[in-house]
C-alpha cells in the first residue's frame, strides 16, 4: 500500500512539474532567394508579431533547383532580417546553410 502511495505522489509531482513548464512555441518564415521587397515587408511584419507573442522565430531561405547559386543573396535577406527585428528579439543562431535551406533563429526579447 505504502508503494502505491509513493508512486501516486511522485505522478502528482511530475505533474505540477510539467504544468509549470513553459512551452516555446517555433514560427517558421520562409524566403526565396530572389524575394521582393513587398513580400519581405509582409513576412516581416508577420515576424514581428510572432516575436512579440513570445514565440521562437525560424526563418529560413529555400533554394529550388538551380537557385543555390544565390547563396549570397540569401544570407543577405535574413542578415537583414535580423537587423531590422533586433529590437523585438535577438538572434539565436546566425544563417547557416542546410541542404537546400539556409536556416537562422530568432529568439524573442524578454520584457
Amino acid at each position: 500500500m505504502d508503494y502505491k502511495k509513493f508512486l501516486y505522489e511522485q505522478k502528482k509531482r511530475e505533474k505540477a512539474i510539467k504544468a509549470k513548464a513553459s512551452k516555446v512555441t517555433v514560427k517558421e518564415i520562409r524566403f526565396g532567394p530572389q524575394t521582393d521587397e513587398h513580400d519581405y515587408e509582409f513576412k516581416k511584419k508577420h515576424a514581428m508579431k510572432f516575436l512579440q507573442d513570445g514565440a521562437k522565430l525560424k526563418a529560413y531561405v529555400f533554394f529550388k533547383g538551380r537557385s543555390i547559386i544565390y547563396k549570397d543573396q540569401g544570407q543577405i535577406l535574413l542578415l537583414k532580417l535580423a537587423q531590422e527585428l533586433e529590437e523585438y528579439g535577438k538572434v539565436e543562431q546566425m544563417p547557416k546553410l542546410e541542404g537546400k535551406r539556409m536556416i537562422m533563429f530568432i529568439a524573442p526579447k524578454k520584457k
